[in-house]
């Protein structure tokens, strides 16, 4: 096992262009690092750094109390897990999984051992004697992950290892890996662009953007306390509902957006350091849709907004609502990822909801009578809100957490005009 240090690490291509940029990060000894981010954030580049499959550019890699910049990947005791199996067609599958412990020399009584439990754990005892062609996608994945496992290594890399299962399978691998981490304690970086298994995973979550770390924390604190606008609608699924709003005094703190003007209370505008410098100036509010319930099934104290049912998901334990809100879709700069076409397309592309409105996500009792069409009352839980700067995009005064987060770079304090 290993600490993973990176500092100021860079990935600049011919042309100029910065696949990673200036990244820090300190990975202690048995943690579980989640890279999560969209296409192209270079999170599968600075994994590959670590790795030694491509070139620092600049900045230093450690692992444990060696600088491995220069170090080829064969001595830098680390295990990688690829996306696509990368497995030897020629062999079984029991001969895939000993393939580097023979190379290692390992006795061959605890290759059969190693193989036994690792075969026994991603349930592969029935394929043993399969080569990969005769295995389906989900199983060759597997396959690789236990050829990783059975090395015993300072540190996993794992490549977005579950992409190619099926969804019951990614769960139960889910759990598995989980499981695997716990009784082993070997630090492991995981790369994925899904935000359910980064928050499910990790112990830790680094989410890029643009080559950039945005914030690194526990997934609890990056769903509670998003240190800007593109983590806040990243992290969380439904995704956050965000609106242009306003902060004014009547009577005591109100929060004015859409149609709406909502009391908030000073316990809150004290409990949010800086918030109070807002009052009568356009701001950005997030609410989760968690943090939004059906009047009928919520504390009476919680105010009430009304909302025209546009969608109903009903998912069994709990129902999304979709409904109207007539405000227009908060669109910003540090929300699209540079190479994210399919955000790019999503962001020019007339609004669903009709020129001028936006739809708005509700998480509610699944015993709601709300019906499409129907007009609902929505209790709001003011606690979860949200409140961004208009013109950085960055949280302003979010709750304090117990983990690290990074600070808020040039680059992040500046609207991307590129």
């Amino acid at each position: 096992m290993a600490r993973i240090e990176l500092q100021d690490v860079s990935k600049v291509y011919a042309g100029g262009v910065r696949a990673v940029n200036a990244l820090s990060l300190d990975i202690p000894d048995g943690d579980f690092m989640v890279f999560v981010g969209p296409s192209g954030c270079g999170k599968s580049t600075a994994l590959r750094m670590v790795a030694g499959l491509e070139d620092i550019s600049e900045g230093e890699i450690r692992i444990g109390d060696r600088v491995v910049n220069d170090m080829p990947p064969k001595d830098r005791d680390i295990a990688m897990v690829f996306q696509n199996y990368a497995l030897y067609p020629h062999m079984t599958v029991e001969d895939n999984l000993a393939f580097g412990l023979q190379l290692r020399k390992t006795p061959k009584d605890e290759q059969q051992r190693r193989v036994a439990e690792a075969a026994k754990m991603l349930a592969l005892e029935p394929f043993l004697k399969r080569k990969p062609a005769a295995l389906s996608g989900g199983q060759r994945q597997r396959v690789a992950m236990g050829r990783a496992i059975v090395r015993n290594p300072q540190a996993y890399l794992m490549d977005e290892p579950l992409s190619n299962l099926d969804a019951k399978l990614r769960v139960s691998m889910r759990a598995q890996l989980s499981s695997l981490h716990e009784r082993l304690g070997v630090t492991t970086i995981y790369v994925t662009h899904d935000q359910i298994e980064a928050m499910t995973l990790g112990t830790r979550v680094a989410v890029l953007k643009d080559g950039e770390l945005m914030q690194v924390n526990t997934p609890q604190a990056l769903f509670d306390a998003p240190t800007n606008l593109f983590v806040a609608t990243f992290i969380g699924s439904p995704s956050m509902n965000l609106a242009g709003a306003k902060l004014v005094r009547d009577g005591g703190p109100m929060l004015v957006f859409a149609e709406h003007k909502v009391p908030i209370g000073e316990q809150l505008v004290a409990s949010r350091e800086g918030l109070d410098g807002y009052f009568d100036r356009e701001l950005i509010v997030g609410l989760r849709p968690s943090s939004m319930e059906d009047g009928a099934f919520a504390p009476a104290e919680w105010p009430r907004i009304k909302g025209e049912v546009a969608v109903t998901e009903e998912l069994g334990s709990e129902v999304n609502l979709i409904f109207h809100m007539a405000t227009p879709p908060v669109h910003h700069d540090i929300m699209i990822a540079r190479f994210d076409k399919a955000a790019k397309d999503e962001v020019e592309a007339e609004d669903l909801a009709g020129e001028g409105h936006g739809l708005w996500t509700a998480r509610v009792n699944p015993k709601t009578q709300a019906r499409i069409g129907r007009t609902i009352d929505l209790a709001v839980d003011t606690s979860g809100f949200h409140f961004f700067d208009k013109d950085t995009g960055l949280a302003i005064g979010h709750p304090t957490t117990t983990d690290t987060t990074t600070e808020p770079s040039a680059s992040e304090a500046q609207p991307d005009t590129a």
